[in-house]
């Protein structure tokens, strides 16, 4: 187990600065952790169990998943846009989760918990780390259907894009007419007017500098890092 302060200075470290938002992250995931019944940060065992759903992408967000120990490459973060100042924690093993919320009444008695401190963001900064999770957080437990292709793990299932060829992974094509079609291509995207381009310096690859034109010589036992 690792403290507070501790886990503070990693998540800032991690984030780039210091800011109110940090110290609600890890104060949230904390008490997500807790309620769960995990470590913080979770042991490799627990970890394996754990996912996590953050409903806002600002400073908050981060400190959620750093403390938490989650990430999207493990399929144990996943990030649903509410823009909600909230997360919840699901133990996979036994399908308990919670919710948790952060109140905005919070910020309005910071001035009650760091009367001292004149300016209004140290204000905030010193109220949070005193605060008692029963005024910070509101806290709900929840029900998380998850489906087989949403857990870590390979992928379980592939599909190809009827009209721009791409694979789409887990389950997450959408079918239309008896086709099959990636999202963007079904519902529209993010991004506009998309063109395939040349770049400069195409055949740029990590690596030492190849000759065009002659075989590699390449001893994967040497490139290969070692494990062990």
């Amino acid at each position: 187990m690792k403290s507070f302060d501790e886990l503070l200075a990693e998540s800032v470290a991690a984030h780039g600065h210091l800011c109110p938002g940090q110290v609600v992250g890890v104060r949230l995931a904390l008490l997500g952790l807790r309620l769960l019944g995990f470590e913080a940060p979770p042991t490799l065992p627990q970890l394996k169990k754990l996912i996590v759903f953050v409903e806002m992408d600002r400073c908050t967000g981060d400190a959620v998943a750093h403390t938490s120990g989650v990430k999207l490459g493990r399929r144990s973060l996943k990030f649903v846009d509410y823009g909600i100042m909230a997360a919840t924690f699901v133990n996979l093993a036994t399908d308990q989760a919670f919710r948790v919320i952060s109140t905005e009444e919070s910020r309005d008695l910071a001035d009650l918990y760091a009367p001292a401190e004149p300016d209004h963001y140290r204000r905030q900064l010193l109220a949070y780390k005193v605060m008692p999770d029963s005024v910070m957080f509101r806290v709900q437990e929840v029900k998380v259907d998850l489906s087989e292709y949403d857990l870590p793990g390979p992928t379980r299932r592939k599909a190809v894009c009827g009209k721009c060829g791409q694979v789409v992974r887990d389950n997450r094509e959408v079918k239309q007419n008896g086709a099959v079609y990636c999202r963007p291509c079904a519902w529209g995207a993010y991004f506009t007017l998309a063109r395939e381009i040349a770049w400069p310096e195409m055949n740029w690859a990590p690596g030492p500098a190849v000759n065009p034109g002659r075989p590699i010589d390449l001893d994967l036992h040497e490139a290969m890092p070692r494990v062990g």
